[in-house]
């Protein structure tokens, strides 16, 4: 259930891995799978067509056999081992899994529901975003996440003229280090990005459709279009429905099963217990999606395989390519190579106790490379070899 990175990464490698049986796919888009990523990056900015940007091609799906399905499911009978579809039917299954993802959190304001009001997780959000992205319009983008960021850079280079709303004190605030927020802040204010930090939103305002955000303290921000992206929510109203365990995300272990030996699991929805980290974490990371499901489909065939791969993610803002290795929280240290405040090429080293544990590379390829060696090695690194990474 569920076609998306996971969902498309699991059915393929159940083939490769000697599934015989009939595998369904099912999801609900009208669409063949397609990446995520660029959904806010070179897909928004029409840079890519959807053909394009398809995790495997029609005939891959027609030569392994696997029956892309468009429904969804609205029940999992694990006593039967049988799901119902919300179109009619059910179907049986020996080995069920759940790639079902997240959905986007909704702004519980006044106006939210205002026409010209958007949330951009699918392809059919982002076509909707750029039928009313014209060249001079007034966007506002709630939440200066990643996702927010990214559409910024996107609709600034449409030629908008485009405001960031961000409640807390700084862009990218839980994900990064102050120094790393300064510099987002300071490249899209470059870029002509109206940013607003501590800026929280009352309501939405407009007549037939939206025409501002109203700020509390009164301040109306204009607005032509209004794009929201104040994170997202697990899916997992499925699995707790069928009894699985769930903890902010549906609970598997390192093989991806759940709580049923029946049903594994991947991606977006999922929570697993990282020893690295000694927590449960959930990430939402296509890397770590495609690992899950490769681990689900071998587990599914009987095969024994461990999630045991680094974190890591990326963003695409403008000329810098953001990418990050491993998972900054509880750090307690800060080694920078290079200044956030001048260019636009740093790193930002993430210690713990004195190990390395994550690292923002900033167009720095090479660093990024680096570190994702150290922090799977176990993290044991000196702070000169930080430094002379660096210049290397």
């Amino acid at each position: 259930m569920g076609a998306s990175h996971a969902g498309a990464q699991l059915a393929a490698s159940l083939r490769q891995g000697g599934w015989k049986g009939e595998i369904v796919l099912v999801g609900d888009e009208g669409t063949q799978p397609y990446q995520r990523p660029p959904m806010s990056k070179a897909y928004l900015a029409g840079k890519n067509t959807l053909d394009q940007l398809a995790i495997r091609s029609a005939a891959f799906y027609a030569k392994q056999e696997i029956t892309l399905l468009d429904d969804t499911v609205q029940a999992v009978d694990r006593t039967d081992g049988r799901v119902t579809l919300s179109r009619g039917g059910s179907l049986a299954y020996d080995e069920l899994a759940l790639c079902t993802g997240a959905r986007v959190r909704r702004l519980a304001a006044p106006g939210a529901d205002l026409c010209g009001v958007h949330y951009l997780r699918t392809a059919a959000d982002v076509e909707l975003i750029r039928e009313a992205a014209s060249p001079g319009r007034r966007a506002v983008i709630i939440g200066g996440g990643y996702i927010g960021l990214e559409t910024a850079a996107s609709l600034s280079g449409l030629g908008l003229q485009v405001s960031v709303l961000e409640a807390t004190e700084r862009v990218l605030g839980r994900v990064t280090a102050p120094e790393v927020s300064a510099f987002f802040d300071r490249i899209h204010r470059e870029e002509a990005v109206d940013v607003r930090t501590k800026a929280t939103v009352e309501e939405l305002v407009g007549t037939d459709r939206v025409q501002g955000v109203v700020l509390a303290g009164g301040e109306t921000v204009p607005a032509d279009l209004v794009i929201i992206g104040i994170g997202v929510e697990p899916n997992t109203e499925l699995a707790a429905a069928a009894g699985l365990q769930v903890d902010d995300g549906v609970v598997i272990d390192d093989h991806a099963r759940t709580s049923d030996p029946a049903i594994v699991a991947a991606g977006d929805c999922t929570s697993h217990d990282m020893a690295r980290y000694g927590r449960r974490i959930r990430l939402e990371s296509v890397s770590s999606a495609v690992e899950q499901a490769k681990v689900a489909a071998a587990t599914a065939c009987g095969k024994s395989q461990r999630i045991t791969a680094l974190p890591w993610f990326w963003s695409d803002q403008y000329d810098v390519k953001l990418q990050i290795a491993g998972i900054n929280t509880g750090y307690d240290e800060i080694v920078l190579n290079g200044d956030p405040a001048e260019g636009r090429d740093f790193t930002c080293y993430y210690l713990r106790r004195g190990e390395l544990i994550a690292a923002d590379c900033v167009n720095r390829p090479r660093d990024f490379m680096f570190s994702k060696q150290v922090i799977t090695r176990g993290g044991q690194v000196g702070r000169d070899e930080l430094a002379l990474q660096a210049v290397g």
